[in-house]
């Protein structure tokens, strides 16, 4: 496979040529990736798209909806409806899953997607993308919610756009993570990133850090031994980064390595986390896999998750394996009661902050 000369359309030909299953899966990728170059393209025009500012409506999250939500999920509807391909899509913005128009055969798959993830970037021209999940519909009838409820390790493909200074495709279609960079002058994606691999150990970390008084207290640990540095019990300095947007975080993880954590905490404890499992966490996790990194929700493997809500939200660790087993057996110490807890040594024998000193 020459680097730089491959298409999209030849790359998944030959991945996928063993059956017409697999033929049907890409066919599907290729209306995804179509989707995607027309939300770059309406990305790429800002505010002289009227695509600014935030709309009265709100999503069955409770989230302030953006224009260009509504938009980018409207252009993946119609690029995947038609086709014959897809026996059903749910997508972030939309309470329950889309049927397919009465008009149009139906087909084996079914597409989970959120069609703009960072959206509260929009406004700052900052990292904003598309995460997308296909797995295989069970059944011959039309798709009932149940039918979407597959833990990620049945996922036959997922990947994410994101739309920066050039917009980048990243896939998987079980056999590695690749990525592709759109060519605006001929309209193809071209192989430029084959076969990403995550570092195995690493120095950076990008976590929320307003949320430190909500988190578990293996999380906490966890951050402070990293902000601790050399000083620390890890011994070396680390880099802490925050995008707002997960998938400008996983790319800079496959790109360079790196963990990143949205854990579950107390700030909402109806909520057990902040991403959603179908359409978030579990694309990426396969991503990361397929790359040689880990994903957990902090105590588990995130792939082996069975969902038991479309819009159901989980505790997000992924990125670099050292970094993930490391915060799961700060977890599984925690649980079992046989955790230290980590104390600075900036404030260990003398501070305002420690209660003693206080009194």
């Amino acid at each position: 496979m020459l680097h730089g000369r491959t298409t999209l359309s030849k790359f998944l030909i030959e991945q996928l040529k063993d059956s017409a299953d697999r033929q049907a899966l890409a066919a599907l990728l290729v209306d995804v990736a179509a989707a995607i170059k027309a939300i770059s393209a309406v990305a790429a025009k800002g505010a002289l798209a009227g695509q600014q500012g935030t709309l009265d409506t709100v999503n069955v999250q409770g989230e302030a909806q953006k224009p260009l939500d509504v938009l980018t999920n409207e252009i993946i509807l119609r690029h995947c409806d038609w086709g014959g391909l897809v026996a059903g899509m749910a997508s972030e913005e939309m309470d329950e899953p889309f049927e397919i128009p009465s008009e149009y055969a139906r087909g084996k798959l079914l597409l989970l997607f959120d069609p703009l993830d960072g959206s509260a970037n929009v406004d700052l021209n900052s990292a904003i993308g598309t995460i997308f999940s296909v797995l295989e519909h069970p059944h011959e009838t039309a798709p009932a919610l149940p039918d979407f409820l597959q833990p990620g390790k049945k996922q036959l493909a997922a990947g994410y756009a994101i739309y920066g200074p050039s917009t980048i495709l990243v896939l998987s279609v079980g056999q590695g993570t690749h990525g592709f960079t759109l060519d605006r002058e001929i309209g193809n994606f071209i192989l430029t990133h084959p076969d990403m691999r995550v570092p195995v150990e690493t120095s950076e970390f990008a976590i929320n850090a307003s949320n430190e008084r909500f988190w578990e207290p293996p999380m906490q640990r966890y951050v402070e031994e990293c902000k601790a540095g050399k000083t620390g019990p890890r011994g070396r300095d680390f880099n802490m980064r925050w995008i707002a947007a997960m998938v400008g975080e996983v790319h800079r993880i496959l790109i360079r390595g790196g963990v990143f954590m949205y854990p579950r905490d107390n700030k909402d404890p109806s909520k057990a986390g902040r991403l959603r499992l179908m359409y978030e966490a579990n694309p990426m996790a396969m991503l990361i896999e397929q790359a040689g990194g880990a994903a957990s929700t902090g105590r588990a493997r995130m792939l082996d998750q069975q969902p038991e809500e479309l819009h159901q939200r989980i505790g997000v660790v992924l990125g670099s394996r050292a970094e993930v087993e490391r915060i799961e057996s700060y977890h599984q110490n925690f649980d079992a009661g046989t955790d230290k807890p980590f104390i600075s040594p900036l404030f260990n024998e003398r501070s305002l902050f420690r209660p003693e000193a206080r009194a």
